[in-house]
């Protein structure tokens, strides 16, 4: 990510010769760091959930004396006023904005935190907060972790935006030592085999740290329906469960999530309508976009989660950035290890198979019909995601001589599916012909009806 900073200009006071006001200016950054707060330290904010009573707004004037004396035998030692610190409810603040409008979120804010929060963009449909930014009126400053590894197209977006509403954007790099101690002992691609957590460690969670560390709060583009398994619940604005702010310790940043109510075609109507640059990588089918090797077009049928890191299990789609949406157990769990979670493809027209019923089709090498089996989770977000589109093949398939089914392969069935089925990542589709033991994974992620009835066909 990188860092960018809006300001207004700064209006000219006048002083007279006992006393002179000196306005305050919006800092230049360069990287994140500590901010000389000597002309706003009335501005300070703890955020152990904590606020001054007496917060001075970015640019506010002293307040002169009606009438000054001077005398050269008296001096008056400056009235030390101790601000009142009071609680302040996150929660509650939540609730009170959960029908607000972004702009009105965005503005509170940068209201409360003036030159101590800034946006975090990524290069993708995040760029609306910035034209909610800059609709304010208000100040604001923009970061962006560059990790080295983005697409051309999102380097072209960032000098876009910046030009479009004048600023500069805030860049966070990794740690050039880290990333090639990364590089040199495991490779350049070393996530497609063990998991993509390492490499986003170095190169996105350990430049957030430092660029949040100069921060006391800061603004995302989470949305509610991004990621149905781990943002479902993302709030308006929250303590930050993860990272720490400029104060140092738990409770000392705050994240505002403007959008977590707002639907991902409502943000895309806002972009055309206040003609925002975009990436054009959105243009090729891309919706989440993160780094080049690990970000993809997603398919019909399929979730947008679904273009990134799609070679694991739909349980690891956070990149370390927003890990407090992941907990540890969001259902309860059975004796068997197993999440208690609403059902998936339910329908007359699909059969439920258990682990024995699986073991029969596998045995058979003459089946009096086809069957096409999806072996799925309930709690996988891209199972969730094909649902309404393998029920519907359920109904055109019924009495055709395919039978349509479902194997729950979490859990304790997770072993015997990658070893007898092939399981990989959820879901997978294996199909069962009428004279062959071994059955055959459909190859695809192009989920539609459509393509699932031209598998069946050409194997029949």
């Amino acid at each position: 990510m990188a860092f960018s900073v809006s300001a207004s200009p700064a209006p000219v006071h006048s002083s007279s010769p006992s006393s002179s006001f000196e306005q305050p200016r919006a800092a230049q950054f360069g990287a994140f760091q500590p901010l000389d707060r000597s002309h706003h330290s009335t501005s300070s904010v703890k955020l152990s959930r904590r606020r001054c009573a007496a917060v001075k707004p970015l640019h506010a004037e002293a307040k002169r004396s009606d009438s000054i004396v001077p005398s050269a035998a008296t001096v008056v030692a400056p009235e030390v006023v101790e601000k009142a610190e009071v609680e302040e409810d996150f929660e509650k603040l939540a609730v009170e904005l959960q029908n607000a409008s972004p702009l009105e979120i965005m503005d509170k804010a940068l209201e409360k935190f003036g030159n101590d929060i800034a946006i975090a963009f990524s290069g993708a449909e995040d760029v609306a907060l910035i034209e909610y930014a800059h609709l304010t009126g208000r100040p604001y400053r923009v970061f962006s972790l560059d990790t080295g590894r983005l697409n051309p197209e999102t380097y072209r977006l960032f000098d876009e935006v910046e030009k479009k509403y004048g600023i500069r954007i805030e860049y966070m790099f990794p740690d050039a030592e880290e990333v090639q101690t990364l590089v040199r002992s495991k490779g350049l691609f070393s996530f497609y085999e063990d998991g993509h957590q390492e490499c986003c460690r170095v190169r996105k969670v350990r430049p957030l740290r430092r660029a949040l560390k100069g921060l006391r709060a800061w603004i995302t583009g989470q949305r509610k329906d991004q990621s149905p398994g781990t943002r479902s619940e993302v709030p308006i604005v929250q303590v930050d469960p993860v990272f720490e702010g400029l104060d140092g310790g738990v409770g000392s940043l705050v994240k505002w999530n403007p959008v977590a109510n707002v639907k991902g075609n409502d943000v895309w109507n806002f972009l055309r309508t206040m003609d925002v640059p975009v990436n054009s990588l959105h243009a090729q089918g891309y919706i989440s976009i993160g780094c080049e090797p690990c970000t993809r077009p997603v398919l019909p049928g399929q979730h947008e989660r679904e273009g990134r890191w799609w070679w694991e299990d739909a349980k690891a789609k956070e990149c370390g950035l927003h890990k407090g949406n992941i907990k540890e157990e969001n259902n309860t769990v059975q004796d068997n290890g197993t999440a208690s979670v609403t059902d998936l493809f339910t329908s007359e027209n699909v059969v439920s198979l258990s682990q024995q019923g699986v073991e029969n089709l596998l045995k058979l090498e003459n089946r009096q019909e086809a069957w096409l089996v999806v072996l799925y989770a309930p709690w996988c977000q891209y199972c969730q995601a094909m649902e309404g589109s393998y029920v519907e093949l359920g109904k055109a398939l019924a009495g055709s001589g395919v039978k349509v089914a479902k194997f729950r392969a979490d859990g304790e069935e997770k072993a015997f599916a990658q070893e007898k089925l092939q399981l990989g990542t959820f879901p997978t589709i294996v199909f069962f012909p009428k004279r062959s033991l071994r059955p055959i994974k459909y190859p695809s992620e192009n989920r539609d009806v459509a393509s699932l009835t031209a598998f069946v066909n050409a194997l029949q």
